[in-house]
């Protein structure tokens, strides 16, 4: 992972990746640019006059199977393993463009992008580099599924997954302040049933997808094994989380709960924070390790303790 500066950062030089997008199986080629600073990621279809759509939670559109962005009826899909890569890898600022509707989702992970950011490396700027620090809890809940935030040092994101067999539940938490996003969630990739293939190919969706870009899972596991990490399910679950978090504008100061929450939740949770100005500040620097242990006793208790503990 990039080294989390002060300043903010664009890649180096252009990357260039192509191939098709997982729901629309249509071909893609996709360059990323250096941006000015201040610009933050920003879409571009270059097959529509170079139409621009800001990578920003007011741009949301659908969101069941992967998080699009939509202004003026123009379409990105997709966005979330990039974004994640980008979160995780601390570019703030990048130009993407592409001309098809649908980023490609090469090997379905983050992976292929953080070892071409590595490959070109990375662009400290002039411009300080603001966080999005949470001062109070932000929690949004629907039945079993749940998504929060709390104040705490650096960024953390606490999940828990529980899917039919053969997934059954598990948990993780990553630190991105370790620099250990590259290793340890980059290469989780996206995965899917077979029991499933018919009817969602039939609502339009996973036209792209093929054991290359997927892990594929039969009644008794991945038909396309081994996988990267035992836990390789809930990882991409984070993957994905960090992704969809990016359209806050801003990377978050805090800690992240979720348990069952998918991308819809994701995203709603996006607008709830920022809907919500008491519960966040624009920093410039680390809060200190006494403000936070001062806004954890603050914020501790109730629906927040149970969520902390994963239940």
């Amino acid at each position: 992972m990039g080294h989390p500066a002060h300043q903010e950062q664009t890649i180096a030089a252009p990357l260039e990746f192509a191939g098709v997008g997982l729901h629309s199986g249509a071909p893609v080629t996709m360059r990323l640019l250096p941006a000015p600073a201040g610009s933050g990621i920003v879409f571009r279809r270059t097959d529509l006059d170079n139409f621009e759509i800001p990578a920003t939670g007011r741009n949301v559109a659908k969101v069941s199977y992967a998080t699009s962005l939509m202004r003026q009826s123009v379409l990105i899909s997709t966005t979330e393993h990039l974004l994640s890569a980008c979160i995780g890898m601390g570019v703030d600022n990048v130009i993407v463009e592409l001309d098809n509707l649908e980023l490609p989702i090469l090997d379905g992970s983050a992976l292929p992008y953080v070892e071409a950011i590595h490959s070109v490396g990375i662009r400290e700027q002039r411009r300080k580099r603001e966080t999005l620090r949470v001062l109070h809890p932000v929690e949004v809940r629907e039945g079993e599924k749940f998504i929060g935030v709390y104040p705490g040092h650096g960024y953390r994101v606490s999940y828990t997954i529980d899917f039919p067999t053969p997934i059954g539940q598990q948990k993780t938490c990553v630190d991105l302040a370790a620099e250990n996003y590259g290793s340890e969630i980059a290469p989780a990739r996206t995965f899917g049933y077979k029991s499933d293939e018919r009817k969602l190919r039939d609502m339009g969706l996973i036209r792209g997808a093929s054991p290359e870009n997927a892990i594929i899972l039969g009644s008794n596991g991945p038909e396309n094994g081994p996988l990267r990490f035992p836990d390789e399910y809930v990882r991409h679950k984070v993957l994905d989380l960090i992704g969809d978090l990016a359209l806050a504008g801003r990377r978050i100061e805090g800690h992240v709960v979720a348990v069952r929450a998918g991308h819809a939740m994701h995203t709603a949770f996006v607008a709830r924070l920022l809907k919500d100005r008491s519960a966040w500040e624009l920093a410039h620097v680390p809060v200190s390790a006494d403000a936070v242990a001062e806004a954890e006793r603050e914020a501790s208790g109730g629906i927040g303790e149970a969520a902390l503990a994963g239940v």
